[in-house]
């Protein structure tokens, strides 16, 4: 028995029009960037040049994978292309460790041999990246719910942190002279950077692997269905997720010999529960005749999933 509920706490098309503009206006600031760095010898901005750069790759997946989650299922992609969004997180999970890796290299090269600073070009430029970067995080705040576009999020958010640091930086620079303070700025970029990435990749990489979804225990799922009039026992439940904010259960329900009527208002039921409780919106559930003998090969007991005599 299959049961289908959607719900999005945002509009794809909004968010579309958000990423649109977030590439333009993250290449124009990568390109103030690097320009910025190289005539004023601040690795800090180029660092935050190239961490910027990592965000185009990010955004286009990110608005590829908003279009692909919109096509229908079809004979070979039978629950659509909901995964799209999972898959361009884990590719710019990747990309995130390779330059953070980069940035740290450079900050410690820069740091054995510090070079003059322009720290005027610092200040503005740092101010400009901070403008664009705020925006186009509070532009995305809608959209955090799903996982590829809250990778963005953190992203630009730590880019808008960065930026203040960069700007403090130039200030050290400007009023006491401290010119090891631009590396230790890109180094610290660089840890930024490989910070979230690993988050994200962990967090991606747990949903390919179809793991329960981090915000329930299957034990309270299953006592979920439980609590339904007419449910005598769980078993063989699994949770997993589709994408970024649907997710999907299995399970064997035992309920007594009853009209079919009867069984239909159970399992109308025990989709409300899972879609209150726990947003579940797609479900397939297998009932069964309480007290049939069990295969050994594929019961799969849950704590606490049978009510007591």
């Amino acid at each position: 028995m299959h049961h289908d509920h959607h719900g999005h706490a945002h509009s794809p098309g909004q968010m579309k029009g958000v990423l649109r503009w977030a590439v333009v206006l993250t290449l124009a600031l990568v390109a103030a960037e690097f320009l910025a760095g190289w005539l004023g010898g601040s690795i800090a901005l180029v660092s935050d040049g190239v961490h910027n750069l990592t965000d185009l790759p990010t955004m286009v997946l990110a608005w590829l994978a908003l279009l692909w989650a919109e096509r229908p299922p079809s004979e070979e992609k039978t629950y659509g292309y909901h995964r799209a969004g999972i898959l361009a997180a884990f590719t710019n999970g990747i990309l995130l460790v390779l330059v953070a890796l980069y940035l740290l290299y450079e900050s410690y090269e820069r740091l054995l041999a510090p070079v003059p600073v322009r720290e005027g070009l610092m200040i503005w430029v740092s101010l400009l990246a901070l403008a664009i970067n705020g925006g186009i995080t509070l532009g995305l705040v809608r959209g955090r719910s799903d996982l590829n576009l809250r990778s963005i999020l953190i992203h630009n958010f730590g880019d808008a942190l960065s930026n203040v640091a960069i700007l403090l930086g130039a200030l050290a620079i400007r009023f006491w002279g401290i010119t090891w303070i631009d590396p230790a700025l890109g180094a610290a970029i660089g840890a930024l950077v490989l910070w979230s990435s690993i988050g994200i990749l962990r967090e991606s990489s747990h949903i390919l692997l179809e793991g329960t979804p981090r915000s329930l225990r299957v034990a309270d799922v299953a006592a979920a269905i439980l609590g339904v009039p007419g449910v005598a026992e769980v078993h063989d439940v699994h949770v997993w997720t589709l994408g970024s904010d649907l997710h999907a259960l299995s399970c064997h329900v035992s309920i007594p010999d009853m009209h079919m009527d009867e069984s239909e208002r159970i399992l109308a039921a025990i989709n409300r529960a899972l879609a209150d409780c726990f947003h579940i919106g797609h479900s397939t559930i297998q009932f069964e005749r309480a007290g049939l003998p069990r295969d050994s090969a594929l019961y799969m007991p849950v704590p606490a999933a049978t009510k007591p005599d």
